[in-house]
């Protein structure tokens, strides 16, 4: 597995979006896919060490297209220079939550997991309500020793805390928020190390008691019908 193929693609991809010169490299992009999918291939058996729900998955079904949808979009770019896969218990979905990797040139490669979508506002009120009801056990997460060596969480949230919660709740700073999410960016030396895979596992289980609450909180979620 070489990583440098992954980032040496994206950055020639980054300096040349468009379509012409993306058809014309089809055999480095062939390359760098099937170095990606190796990446996430064995993401899932190192993740599946502590958390076997994830080992079904097959890698190509985890990745997104490079292509972008710039329908709705001022950046009119056709591709996202980035590789990008989730891992969890159901794929690729955004829900239940999982394992996020983004490889990207320049320091924007990160592991990443948690609900990163605040457009489903059912989701964000089942999270909102499990935390309120278990404020001790949100706690217990980010007093763990290894969750604070690598994560303070992130997400969009509320100037205020919504109507329907309490305002003196013990947790009521992350009742604000509509996603809840981690990140940890690596450099791009750090993505090349022969340590990158190792690291990224200790990573994602540090990580696991996050995704297990919010799993938890979200078990009757449906993901809406198109």
């Amino acid at each position: 597995m070489n990583n440098r193929i992954l980032l040496d693609y994206l950055a020639e991809l980054s300096a040349n979006n468009n379509r012409e010169w993306y058809h014309a490299h089809k055999k480095e992009n062939k390359e760098a896919t099937a170095q990606f999918e190796e990446l996430v291939q064995r993401l899932i058996y190192g993740i599946g060490t502590f958390d076997q729900s994830v080992l079904h998955n097959i890698p190509k079904e985890l990745t997104f297209k490079l292509v972008r949808d710039t329908r709705f979009s001022h950046d009119k770019s056709p591709y996202n220079p980035s590789f990008r896969a989730h891992i969890s218990s159901m794929g690729k979905l955004p829900v239940p939550v999982g394992y996020y990797v983004m490889i990207k040139p320049d320091g924007g490669t990160f592991l990443g997991g948690g609900l990163f979508a605040d457009m489903f506002s059912s989701a964000t009120g089942m999270v909102r309500d499990y935390i309120a009801a278990h404020p001790d056990e949100w706690n217990d997460i980010f007093s763990a020793q290894e969750f604070n060596k690598y994560f303070t969480v992130k997400g969009t949230a509320l100037k205020n805390v919504p109507a329907g919660y309490d305002k003196e709740h013990p947790q009521a700073e992350y009742l604000k928020y509509k996603s809840w999410y981690l990140e940890y960016f690596l450099s791009d030396e750090e993505v090349c190390d022969e340590a990158f895979l190792q690291k990224s596992v200790e990573i994602f289980k540090a990580m696991k008691p996050f995704n297990d609450f919010l799993n938890k909180a979200l078990k009757e979620f449906k993901m809406p019908e198109r």
